[in-house]
C-alpha cells in the first residue's frame, strides 16, 4: 500500500494531531453541537434505562449506515442526463480526498452538509423518539458517534502509528480501501457493514485498482 508516501508535515504524535484536528471547522462545529444537545438533554431530566435504547439501535445500525453513506453518497459516480451531468458537491469532495488523501481539509465531513443533515438527523429523532428526552438522548450519541467517525477518519490520514488491535484494524481496512481497492473495505469506525454486505474480502484475493486515486468522475 502506498501509505508510505505520507506528506511530513503531517502529525505523528496524538497531541499534535489533535490540535490539527481541532483547527477545522467540520470537529469544531460537531462538538458544539455535542454539547448543546447533551445540555438540553441533561436540563429535560427523567433519566431512567431507556436512555441506553437510542445508543443501542445506534451501535446496531452505524457500520450499515455508514457502508451505506460511503457507497451511494460518496461514491455516487456522475450521470449524463439530458446531455448534462449529474454531480454533487459530496462526492466531488471524496474524489479530491481520494486523490489526494494527504490533505487534512479534504479529510473532514464538508461544512456545507450540515446546512441540510443537521435539521434532518434532529427532525429523524424527534419523529421516531416517544420522548423528547429520548429524542435528545438519540441525537446526542448520534453526534457524538459522528465526532468519533471524524476522529477516527483523520487519524488514519496521519503519521501516527495505531497503538491498539482495535485502531490497526481500523487503519488497516482504511488503508486497503484507499491504496489497494476502492470498491471494498467501506466501513471506518466499525467494520460489521463490510461482512454484513460482502466487501471484507481477503486482501491476498483482491487485485490492485488502478483507480483508487482516481474515482471515476475526477476529471
Amino acid at each position: 500500500m502506498a501509505s508510505r508516501t505520507a506528506a511530513p508535515a503531517l502529525p505523528s504524535r496524538l497531541p499534535e494531531a489533535a490540535a490539527l484536528f481541532l483547527r477545522h471547522g467540520s470537529p469544531r462545529l460537531l462538538l458544539t453541537c455535542v454539547l448543546l444537545a447533551l445540555g438540553v438533554r441533561l436540563s429535560l431530566g427523567r433519566f431512567s434505562m431507556s436512555d441506553l435504547l437510542p445508543v443501542t439501535g445506534l451501535l446496531a445500525l452505524w457500520p450499515v449506515q455508514e457502508w451505506l453513506i460511503h457507497v451511494f453518497i460518496l461514491h455516487y459516480r456522475p450521470v449524463r442526463i439530458l446531455g448534462r451531468t449529474l454531480d454533487f458537491r459530496l462526492p466531488r469532495s471524496h474524489r479530491a480526498h481520494h486523490a489526494e488523501p494527504w490533505r487534512p481539509e479534504l479529510v473532514f465531513i464538508p461544512l456545507h452538509s450540515f446546512v441540510y443533515s443537521l435539521p434532518l438527523l434532529a427532525g429523524a429523532w424527534w419523529l421516531v423518539a416517544p420522548t423528547p428526552a429520548l429524542a435528545f438522548a438519540g441525537i446526542t450519541g448520534h453526534l457524538l458517534l459522528t465526532l468519533h467517525y471524524e476522529w477516527v477518519h483523520f487519524l488514519m490520514h496521519t503519521q501516527v502509528v495505531p497503538q491498539t488491535a482495535l485502531y490497526r484494524r481500523l487503519w488497516r481496512n482504511h488503508r486497503l480501501h484507499h491504496f489497494k481497492n476502492e470498491h471494498y473495505w467501506f466501513g471506518v469506525t466499525l467494520l460489521a457493514g463490510d461482512r454484513i454486505l460482502g466487501t471484507a474480502p481477503d486482501p491476498k484475493t483482491v487485485v490492485t485498482s488502478s483507480t483508487c486515486r482516481a474515482l471515476p468522475g475526477s476529471g
